[in-house]
């Protein structure tokens, strides 16, 4: 009797929960990535992109959420998302979408130029569309099923705004990622360390573990999950950043390197 060997399945139980539990495929992380990159992205790294920008949106939804539990509301309203990131200042990512929703409008404020002549909005955007504003339409039937997950709706304008949000932090996230791989590891990192006189200094920098993701290994060819987490360090901060990337290495703890 002839002896068959058993290979293992590439949609391994760890392969198929990574991808059915995150709301952003992978085939759109990559198009996101070919937009600012020419670099190849490893499936980790599509993945790790994915996750993080699931773990914000997350964030932002819950916050929102509990501003609309305040006036007994299920489904999300724009000024939920005004709320949700004037308490918690972790959340206020996506900034390039800003300038271009009518939710933030009034809340931008004056600008004027150097002979106090007041910029327009328009002027404020620029005469290019950013790509992530462009291409912000591709993540709605990520953010409803993200939504859907967190137990809420959203009016249109509401999902309009967290698409954009979406789309904006992972272009960012994938422009930064290449740049890591281009310097050769985070050359950006800004700190500011508080010193009371008489007390020791802080330990240094490089003890935290955060950090660590500033040294970079890996060819120069293609953007790997560590490259993503290190991004998300310079994307992110505080408690959020923490989580981000908890989570992304959790997800993508037992994936192929390709």
């Amino acid at each position: 009797m002839t002896r068959q060997t058993l290979r293992p399945k590439r949609s391994g139980p760890h392969i198929v929960s990574v991808v059915t539990d995150l709301p952003f495929r992978p085939q759109l992380v990559r198009a996101v990535f070919r937009e600012v990159t020419s670099l190849q992205v490893s499936r980790p790294a599509a993945w790790a992109a994915a996750s993080v920008t699931r773990t914000v949106l997350t964030a932002i939804i819950d916050g929102a959420r509990s501003a609309a539990a305040e006036e007994a509301r299920k489904r999300l309203i724009p000024k939920d998302l005004i709320s949700a990131i004037d308490r918690n200042v972790e959340v206020e990512v996506g900034s390039a979408w800003y300038l271009h929703s009518p939710t933030f409008h009034g809340l931008m404020g004056e600008v004027r130029d150097a002979d106090g002549a007041l910029v327009s909005l328009r002027e404020r955007r620029g005469a290019r569309t950013p790509s992530g504003v462009a291409g912000a339409h591709r993540f709605e039937a990520g953010v409803r099923r993200l939504l859907g997950s967190r137990g809420v709706r959203a009016v249109p304008a509401m999902v309009r705004d967290l698409d954009g949000i979406a789309s904006v932090f992972l272009t960012a996230l994938a422009r930064d990622a290449a740049k890591v791989v281009s310097e050769g590891g985070v050359k950006r990192f800004g700190t500011v360390s508080l010193v009371v006189p008489g007390e020791p200094a802080p330990a240094p920098l490089l003890k935290d573990p955060l950090l660590a993701l500033s040294v970079r290994r890996g060819d120069g060819r293609t953007v790997g999950r560590d490259d993503v987490l290190a991004a998300a360090t310079m994307q992110l901060f505080g408690d959020l950043r923490q989580r981000a990337i908890t989570e992304a290495a959790e997800r993508t703890r037992n994936t192929s390197a390709n």
